[in-house]
């Protein structure tokens, strides 16, 4: 890290004085180092930047020999498009930490052609590769994807399946990485897709609700990508408390993907988005990958952003919301630190010691005393609920019970009126049935009117007329003209499902093609039956505001499921929090150690010597 300060120093110097080390007589024809000159100006410098004389001859010949790579790579690349990307590799398959890894390669090939190389060439078996914080797809080309000459790409290690001594049954069930990620992936898809019209006791959704567990009204198609979204976060976060940060990154990076197809509304109400951008930046930092200083610099833009529009100029509508500041300065101390580290690494000594000043007086406030933590876990809270309560008020301990008590009360008011909610549904959904109607009818009524029995009947009896309105239409509507129904017979669609899409849609033949797209050719049950279904489906629904962010809250179950669903769900369940503020619950230890050697770094003597 000292390596890179000293090289944003110096770059920074040589720009002000107009050197270029590439030219004369820094460099010779023959592209080697002019000696004389390089150590008289490592010798001019060492004063200024405050290292001493061989550390900047080192850090000048760096930056020289790369600046000469470049425009070596840079006349490669116009004469024969053959580009030099740089290797970003992870720390153990570096054969010399100080030596960068480049590669050439033309950019119309595959990136799994690359991925190829790069594992044979480094020993790196399993392997994803970065670019910009853009996961790489393996099937596509680099141009494709907008890698160019010079680019900086990053290469992730992915797991091996884990070598855990259990089991024969349980080795042979784990997976890869890249199987982890689309399991996560399609756990979360199921989950996405269910909208709490099931019984809850056998069916298990999830249900975006607030900071103290209100559930949020949201757009069904916003809420899927956001369930996918915070799904993914959630099991980079769990990887991240496991010290496995390759994984961790490969899941944030996918929960990032998923939260840009989300509404920028709900992304600057709550601060899930700016959490995210924080640990993906953390994970840089702990897989030593600051190389990516740039990409690390706009993601905590983005996240400072986001916490200014979510909590207010001085944290005052989260003050309005929850009362007290305290847990979320654990989430600025992170954001300080990591802005001066990337500060540091930039050679920006003086914002990087104004960072680190800031960061102290949060650590300050928020490290606890260990005989207030042992107090409140004797009173039968636990170890987070304590560390939580005591940063929410301060370190007053009695304060921090009250606290505590209170929101256990709120969680259990909260339990109680679900437990209600579910035995009104229930009531709701034998009444309906007495009266007739399917369970799948009678609970999707149910879901749309907020389980009110009256709303749900009366669209019932709505569903019922435009299906008898349907039905009259069926009986009496035209034959089918033969010629739209080759128009798509053509287009490679059967002749039963052709006809049966020109009949819901009227004849029309551009929206029968869509339609039949839509469903892979093949037209589902519920399209087939005259009962149309838009008249049960989810309305779309404003979002409300909520309470500084958003949460997943399980509903549990695991019967009446296909077994490889029940599997799957019950796998990404298990990286869910039971706790609305786990994210806040940071121990700090690793932030200490980060704030010492920045320390260490900042406050060295300015000493240089020959």
């Amino acid at each position: 890290m000292a390596e890179m300060h000293i090289q944003a120093k110096l770059v920074n110097l040589l720009k002000q004085d107009k050197i270029q080390l590439w030219n004369p007589p820094y460099t010779t024809e023959y592209n080697q180092a002019g000696q004389q000159p390089l150590q008289q100006l490592a010798v001019n410098y060492a004063a200024i930047v405050c290292f001493s004389v061989s550390e900047v001859a080192s850090a000048l010949e760096s930056i020289r020999s790369q600046a000469v790579k470049r425009g070596m790579g840079n006349k490669t690349y116009r004469e024969t498009f053959v580009a030099t990307l740089e290797l970003l590799l992870p720390k153990d398959g570096k054969k010399d930490v100080k030596k960068k890894n480049y590669l050439e390669t033309k950019l119309d090939v595959l990136a799994q052609d690359i991925m190829a190389r790069i594992a044979e060439q480094y020993g790196l078996k399993y392997i994803k590769l970065i670019l910009n914080g853009k996961t790489l797809t393996p099937e596509k080309r680099l141009d494709e994807q907008d890698v160019k000459n010079n680019s900086k790409i990053m290469v992730l290690r992915v797991s091996e399946p884990e070598r855990k001594k259990q089991m024969v049954e349980e080795e042979e069930k784990k997976k890869t990485q890249d199987q982890s990620l689309q399991r996560t992936h399609k756990g979360f898809q199921i989950l996405s897709e269910r909208d709490g019209t099931d019984d809850p006791a056998t069916t298990p959704f999830l249900e975006i609700a607030d900071q103290k567990g209100n559930p949020l009204k949201i757009p069904h198609r916003e809420k899927k990508a956001l369930i996918l979204a915070m799904g993914f976060h959630e099991k980079g976060r769990a990887l991240m408390k496991r010290k496995q940060y390759d994984a961790a990154l490969c899941h944030l990076l996918q929960a990032d993907d998923q939260f840009g197809t989300c509404g920028s509304l709900l992304l600057s109400t709550v601060d899930n988005y700016a959490v995210l951008q924080l640990d993906i930046v953390w994970c840089y930092r702990a897989l030593e990958a600051l190389s990516c200083l740039d990409d690390g610099k706009q993601r905590l833009q983005r996240a400072e952003d986001c916490f200014l529009k979510c909590y207010g100029e001085q944290q005052q509508r989260l003050m309005q919301i929850k009362g007290n500041t305290g847990r979320e300065e654990v989430l600025f101390l992170r954001l300080y630190l990591l802005q001066s580290l990337l500060a540091y690494l930039d050679g920006n000594e003086h914002q990087a010691t104004q960072k680190l000043m800031r960061v102290e007086d949060l650590y300050g406030r928020l490290c606890l005393d260990p005989g207030k933590m042992t107090g409140l876990m004797g009173l039968g809270f636990s170890e987070q609920e304590a560390r939580l309560g005591l940063r929410a008020c301060h370190g007053n301990v009695d304060e921090a019970a009250l606290h505590i008590t209170h929101r256990r009360q709120e969680r259990e008011e909260m339990k109680q009126q679900e437990r209600e909610r579910r035995r009104r549904r229930m009531e709701g959904l034998a009444t309906l049935r007495e009266l007739g109607y399917s369970k799948r009818d009678a609970a999707r009524a149910l879901h749309q009117a907020d389980g009110d029995m009256d709303r749900a009947y009366g669209i019932l009896l709505e569903s019922t007329q435009a299906e008898s309105a349907a039905v009259t239409n069926h009986n009496t509507e035209l034959p089918i003209d033969q010629s739209k129904v080759e128009q798509l017979l053509y287009l490679g669609f059967e002749p039963e499902a052709a006809e049966a899409a020109l009949r819901l849609t009227g004849g029309d033949v551009q929206g029968a093609t869509q339609l039949l797209l839509d469903n892979q050719g093949v037209l589902p049950p519920e399209l087939l039956s005259p009962s149309p279904p838009s008249s049960l489906s989810e309305e779309p629904s404003t979002s409300s505001e909520s309470a500084g962010r958003t949460h997943i809250h399980t509903r549990s179950g695991s019967q009446g499921e296909d077994p490889m669903d029940v599997d799957l769900v019950n796998e990404v369940l298990e990286d869910i929090p039971r706790h609305e503020e786990d994210y806040l619950d940071l121990t700090l230890e690793e932030e200490s150690e980060v704030i010492a050697q920045m320390k260490s770094y900042l406050h060295r003597n300015c000493t240089p010597s020959s």
